[in-house]
């Protein structure tokens, strides 16, 4: 690896890179834009409850997370079908280890969504 000197110019397109990958995953991919539908949801419970800042991060960074998770597996599948259109077994089992990360991110968002939430929604009736 090449001591490059440090470049405004490339840490400023480095970060439009990020936000075209951004861009690329909700335009993309459909999972994504379900994902983005229910963080909206939970944000707006997150309002009408008045869950507290704690609360919020743990909202935050599963909402960053199961994102992340999704991006992970959408390059994943996007790089294995470049590398091998044809079926293999192994771009199966890359394809299915990425997806069950997604999943796996997911239902843990989801457990901490009913541990913040239930509690509040029990307590409104």
């Amino acid at each position: 690896m090449k001591n490059e000197k440090f470049s405004i110019r490339k840490r400023v397109r480095s970060f439009g890179y990020a936000f075209q990958g951004i861009v690329t995953l909700l335009r993309d991919e459909h999972n994504s834009r379900i994902h983005i539908v229910a963080m909206a949801c939970v944000v707006v419970l997150g309002f009408a409850l008045g869950i507290s800042p704690e609360q919020w991060c743990v909202v935050a960074l599963c909402c960053g997370g199961v994102l992340m998770a999704e991006a992970m597996n959408s390059a994943i599948e996007a790089l294995v079908d470049l590398v091998s259109p044809e079926f293999h077994p192994l771009v199966k089992k890359a394809k299915d280890v990425a997806a069950a990360g997604v999943l796996m991110m997911a239902m843990a968002a989801a457990a901490a969504g009913l541990i913040i939430f239930l509690p509040k929604i029990f307590a409104f009736f």
